[in-house]
């Protein structure tokens, strides 16, 4: 395929309620909409990168420089023969893996959609729906105790806590003590260190699931050290930004539970090579979500069809999130099961009207 022309539209979508994390509180996601365009089909992908570096270094201002300058016209230089191919070209530029990402995603649409498949047959997806779970904010413990009764009665798999120090062992038990027995996770977003072991045994004692990144967003070593003190297992989300890094986790025991955000990771074919390597270990996955809208979250859907993927994922109804999303196609959960959009690629359209309202900028890449 050959690819025509490139579309970088950056969209500003408010949440239906402000979501509150140890990195703060954000009340509209600023995402970056990336089309590519070839031999007439059209293929979709959506940037993670926050307006500034809080998540990972990435940022939307670096990324599409990036785009502009260096990805997009290397990609549209020469033909693409397989999606798999594209980020292994842009090696000699490093890191920037969701800026990346954006672009490859929509490639790997496209080239779905002008095989006439459904993006899951190309990366070995076997489910037509997804179990998934549900990412709560840090809310008064009265409404998160509401809010997880809710998301119970709905069906929900899972429910993950955000927490940090302070605000943590009192949550816990007030919806341990309600809800005893359900698949209870936190994610804590790196907000611990080492020298708060006591805390983090107080923690452990809730029966969860999981902890998912207690610990530096970039650590390692104090993950395999702390993976060695608690009955918990430990979920690594931040730290795995490639199929090096989820490898080098997995030797160092850091983590026995690996969260994939695709756009972390580095594309698709990252993605691919960190299921295979996983599933060889026996290690289970799961697809972390980024809030994104009807773009990437069709995307992640795709994702979690592959047959490594075992615990419920990031990929609940979009209408917990947007009033209205950025699709024609409603993304819903039945019962804490999510169809995969059906129809070539990802299986989702732009609302072409509503993009346009939303819309902060707009700019085409041609060859």
């Amino acid at each position: 395929m050959k690819i025509d022309e490139v579309e970088l539209r950056l969209v500003r979508l408010p949440y239906r309620a402000p979501f509150r994390t140890s990195f703060g509180e954000e009340s509209e996601k600023h995402a970056l909409i990336v089309t590519v365009r070839s031999d007439g089909v059209e293929g979709y992908g959506e940037g993670v990168m926050d307006p500034l570096p809080h998540y990972r270094e990435e940022c939307i201002p670096g990324a599409l420089h990036l785009l502009r300058n260096a990805f997009a016209p290397e990609l549209m230089s020469r033909v693409v023969d397989h999606p798999s191919e594209v980020v292994a070209r842009w090696v000699e530029w490093r890191g920037n893996p969701m800026a990346k990402t954006a672009l490859e995603l929509a490639v790997w649409d496209c080239y779905a959609r002008q095989q006439n498949v459904p993006l899951r047959k190309l990366l070995g997806g076997e489910r037509t729906d997804v179990p998934v779970g549900a990412s709560l904010g840090m809310n008064p413990i009265a409404q998160t105790v509401d809010s997880v009764a809710w998301h119970v009665e709905q069906g929900y798999k899972r429910v993950k806590l955000k927490i940090e120090p302070g605000w943590d062992v009192e949550l816990l038990a007030a919806v341990r003590a309600k809800f005893p027995d359900i698949e209870l996770t936190v994610d804590a977003n790196s907000a611990y260190t080492l020298e708060m072991m006591d805390l983090l045994h107080q923690i452990d004692e809730f029966g969860l699931h999981y902890i998912e990144q207690p610990l530096h967003w970039d650590d390692m070593l104090d993950h395999a050290t702390l993976a060695t003190k608690l009955r918990t297992e430990l979920c690594l989300d931040e730290s795995l930004t490639s199929p090096a890094r989820v490898r080098m986790a997995l030797d160092l025991k850091a983590c026995s539970v690996v969260n994939v955000k695709v756009g972390r990771v580095g594309g698709l074919q990252a993605v691919r090579e960190i299921h295979d390597l996983c599933v060889s270990r026996k290690v289970p996955m799961w697809c972390g979500g980024m809030l994104e809208s009807g773009i990437g979250r069709a995307h992640n859907i795709h994702i979690a069809t592959m047959p490594g993927f075992v615990f419920p994922g990031d990929t609940a109804s979009a209408s917990r999130t947007y009033a209205r999303d950025i699709t024609e196609q409603k993304l819903e959960a039945t019962n804490g099961v999510m169809p995969v959009p059906s129809g070539p690629g990802i299986g989702v359209t732009l609302d072409r009207d509503f993009v346009k309202e939303v819309t902060e900028s707009v700019e085409v890449i041609r060859r």
